[in-house]
């Protein structure tokens, strides 16, 4: 059986996963889930878009899909990336933070 090809990530896409990474901080962050308590229990350190992206986004996105850049996932990949943290958000934490809409880029973004 011959593997669908999925075209890689949009610019749309792109920008609301760095929307997804800065919500998913805030949550974590507001509901007291340092990095420490995630992740590191000896390490007392705030989430923030990049440390979401590289500690929390990025070691899963390489163990499930053996790649280590965000430039090359395809449109399913960031949905089968994005399904395992959230999964793991709400199994553990009871959090869920929804991947962002085009709606809400253009409200965090602003007009250009």
């Amino acid at each position: 059986m011959e593997e669908k090809e999925f075209p890689t990530r949009t610019n749309r896409q792109n920008k609301a996963l760095h929307v997804l990474f800065r919500l998913l901080a805030d949550t974590l962050n507001d509901n007291g889930l340092d990095m420490k308590r995630t992740l590191k229990p000896e390490i007392d350190i705030n989430w923030n878009p990049n440390s979401v992206k590289e500690y929390l986004w990025r070691p899963i996105q390489t163990a499930q899909l053996a790649k280590t850049s965000t430039t090359q996932l395809t449109t399913k990949e960031i949905d089968e990336v994005f399904d395992t943290i959230n999964r793991h958000l709400g199994e553990r934490f009871g959090l869920h933070v929804p991947f962002p809409s085009i709606e809400e880029i253009i409200y965090r973004e602003g007009p250009k």
